[in-house]
């Protein structure tokens, strides 16, 4: 038996003892449909009791042909119909929760091993050493120059940031402060601020290493220069070793006094959806940060999170804000400022607190 096919038939020359014939047959578009003879003819005359066995020899192994030969190659409609099937096969099939992805676990874990060198250092020495860059540092200040160097500078650094359309945000005990008075503590070294983790990463991009030229509106007016120094660690948001939890600093060049500015993320959306955080364990919910709040700090616009009582009391319980008595500072409500008590008031504030320490260390002694 020779087999000849195209598109549209199939043609059987059959050899069946001294017969020879030759069939065409009409291909059906779908294979679940049986081949149709449409003609046969005999090359040779057959004999009369030999034809309806040739006839049937010859539609089966026509019919066997057709089926292997559409097996091999699937017409494009079987194709299709398989195709559906799997499809539908693969929408019943049950979807589990799509992990959370942790593509820089690893790097974080090498982070940890391997170390990742500090980028901004302080001179030390001190606790108030600590407050310093080592670059600038020259020497510690005395109160009332501290006041005056961070009062320009948090004035300098939300001038540019507004200028420069960067979003930032009163954060930690700057944040205290403006609940206050709208002003900074008094006692308080440092300012803290925030950003999202994509204007710190315009920030790095566009305005790294800025010196800004800052002058007040003052009369005579003040004159400074100012460096926005963005750590380049600060393209890891986790924390790694911890030795880059600070992500970039506003830096007074005179002195070496600094605003720290930290990023927050959201570094697992997929399992944490609208938990914002930044390298030192601080989180905080979209709801809380968003839409931001204008208001007036040390005399400039500025912004502070839409839920500042409650981050302040998540991060300072509520004392922090009913306190009055703190750090040598005493709250007065009648021109609403924290006011130095005098020195001879905190020599004896300093005694009572060591004769407690000597009466606590005699106690544990015995």
């Amino acid at each position: 038996m020779k087999v000849l096919r195209d598109n549209a038939s199939l043609i059987v020359r059959l050899a069946c003892g001294d017969q020879s014939l030759v069939c065409l047959f009409a291909l059906p578009p779908v294979i679940r449909s049986p081949p149709r003879a449409l003609h046969c003819t005999a090359l040779d005359p057959p004999k009369v009791h030999d034809m309806r066995l040739v006839q049937a020899v010859l539609i089966l192994s026509a019919l066997l042909a057709f089926l292997v030969d559409a097996a091999a190659t699937p017409s494009e409609d079987r194709k299709r119909n398989n195709g559906n099937a799997r499809e539908k096969e693969r929408r019943l099939e049950p979807r589990a929760r799509k992990p959370s992805p942790r593509p820089r676990q690893e790097k974080v874990k090498r982070d940890e091993e391997e170390g990742m060198d500090k980028y901004f250092h302080e001179p030390g020495g001190s606790e108030l050493g600590n407050h310093y860059d080592s670059r600038y540092h020259h020497g510690i200040q005395e109160y009332a120059d501290r006041k005056d160097t961070q009062l320009h500078m948090v004035r300098a650094y939300v001038t540019f940031c507004n200028e420069n359309r960067l979003e930032t945000w009163l954060a930690h005990g700057t944040l205290l402060g403006w609940w206050w008075n709208g002003k900074m503590l008094p006692w308080d070294w440092d300012i803290d601020t925030q950003v999202s983790g994509s204007t710190l990463a315009y920030m790095a991009k566009h305005h790294n290493y800025t010196h800004y030229d800052y002058v007040s509106k003052d009369d005579p007016p003040v004159e400074r220069t100012y460096l926005l120094d963005v750590n380049p660690a600060s393209i890891e948001r986790e924390r790694g070793n911890g030795n880059n939890i600070i992500d970039a600093r506003w830096i007074d060049t005179r002195n070496g006094l600094y605003i720290d500015i930290t990023g927050l993320s959201e570094t697992h959306p997929d399992d944490q959806p609208g938990v914002w955080s930044c390298k030192n364990y601080h989180r905080y919910h979209t709801a809380d940060l968003y839409p931001m709040r204008e208001t007036m700090y040390e005399g400039i616009i500025a912004k502070v999170p839409y839920a500042y009582d409650r981050i302040l009391t998540q991060e300072y319980e509520e004392n922090a804000l009913v306190l009055a008595d703190y750090e040598g500072h005493r709250w007065d409500p009648v021109v609403k400022m924290w006011l130095q008590k005098p020195e001879e008031e905190l020599a004896e504030e300093r005694k009572e607190k060591e004769a407690k320490e000597k009466e606590e260390e005699a106690r544990k002694a015995e």
